[in-house]
């Protein structure tokens, strides 16, 4: 039986639907103003949907990856019609909890969620989301951490500057889902409330794979077409394609796939230096044709670690629009490094994207670490 759950019913974004201007004979000084008839109807507003925001450099429709400093890294948030790849960490500790985050940030604004994964149950993955920190309570875990650090002053104020630059403009009050990107306290689980108001669809492989299903020949694994089947008909069912309008108010589909690429999944490409690679970097190619022409943001977390050959890396690189990799300290030299002792890891700003174009861009910053204290995961210089 297909793991299929719909939960609850979204929190539904605010919005209106698009206009079209005045047919009337204007100057590009002019003001276009209603016809005489005074018909409202012809007229609209940009669309306004809960938990986005327009680009500053492009007016791209922008979500956040539910980790405010990632998203000021990645230049405002995630573009909507695109797919975030993060590399995984050697033990998948680190890159699990910004799946979280990401999936977490869908249900605070109301957004749809699409969970896959041929490890966990989407259900239970659900189940293990951080809850939502309330804005003054962010401002007071950061102060304290500052106030706790035993460095030299001079590094001290270079940390809070750059700590506090990549923080949004705190808010007092409790979290509200109008904002753009929240904090979340990872020793916290999110109430189950929330999760029940929630719309969201499972799709758990080890259940998929027991149908049977016959497959014409192709380069796409099982688990492959089974996937993409199943994105492809929430995308289309519920009004998230872009040519297909939907009947409701517009909402955004957010995608968490887990540990794509992996043994798991059917595909050997871990397994062997000359592993099948046509049918992952396939699987991406389609999924990102589906993307660009619906109201979608994919994130995919891969164990590129485990990939021996560095020309499919390249590839998969290639066919993703932003790559984030993370790189842990633990089982590492780094670990014991007087120098990283304040951190948990590296984060690695690979490639952010330049749409419509054939190539893309590189973060100017480097040298960014993370750490995961009691309650929030941050990033900061490494100094």
């Amino acid at each position: 039986m297909a793991a299929v759950a719909t939960c609850g019913t979204g929190a539904g974004s605010t919005g209106s639907m698009v206009a079209a201007g005045s047919k009337n004979n204007v100057t590009s000084f002019q003001r276009r103003g209603p016809r005489a008839s005074g018909s409202d109807s012809s007229y609209s507003r940009l669309v306004s949907i809960a938990g986005t925001r327009p680009s500053v450099r492009n007016g791209q429709l922008l979500v956040s990856t539910g980790l405010p400093a990632l998203d000021q890294l990645l230049g405002g948030g995630l573009a909507v019609g695109t797919v975030l790849l993060i590399e995984e960490d050697k033990y998948n500790i680190y890159s699990s909890l910004l799946f979280k985050y990401f999936l977490a940030e869908g249900i605070i604004n109301g957004h749809t969620l699409l969970v896959a994964s041929a490890k966990e149950d989407p259900a239970d993955i659900l189940q293990e989301l951080p809850a939502p920190l309330l804005d003054d309570n962010v401002k007071k875990d950061f102060d304290e951490d500052a106030c706790n650090h035993k460095t030299a002053e001079s590094n001290i104020k270079m940390k809070i500057a750059w700590r506090y630059q990549l923080l949004p403009k705190m808010e007092a009050g409790p979290v509200s889902s109008s904002r753009f990107g929240h904090y979340y306290d990872a020793s916290k689980k999110m109430p189950q409330e929330l999760i029940e108001a929630s719309k969201w669809h499972g799709f758990f492989f080890p259940e998929k794979s027991s149908s049977t299903l016959n497959i014409e020949p192709c380069s796409l694994t099982h688990g492959y077409i089974k996937l993409l089947q199943f994105i492809q008909n929430i995308i289309y069912e519920e009004g998230f394609d872009g040519s297909n309008p939907q009947k409701k108010q517009k909402n955004i589909l957010r995608i968490g796939i887990q540990n794509l690429g992996s043994p798991l999944w059917g595909d050997d490409i871990c397994c062997t230096e000359n592993g099948n690679s046509h049918s992952l970097t396939k699987f991406l190619y389609v999924l990102r044709g589906l993307l660009r022409t619906s109201l979608s943001a994919c994130m995919i977390t891969m164990p590129t670690h485990l990939i021996q050959n560095k020309a499919i890396i390249s590839r998969v690189t290639n066919l993703s629009d932003t790559v984030v990799g993370l790189e842990s300290f633990i089982g590492s030299e780094r670990e014991t490094n007087p120098l990283y002792k304040d951190y948990h890891g590296l984060i690695h700003i690979r490639q952010i994207p330049r749409l419509n174009n054939l190539i893309y861009d590189v973060s100017d910053v480097k040298d960014l670490a993370f750490k995961l204290k009691r309650k929030l995961f941050t990033i900061e210089l490494a100094t």
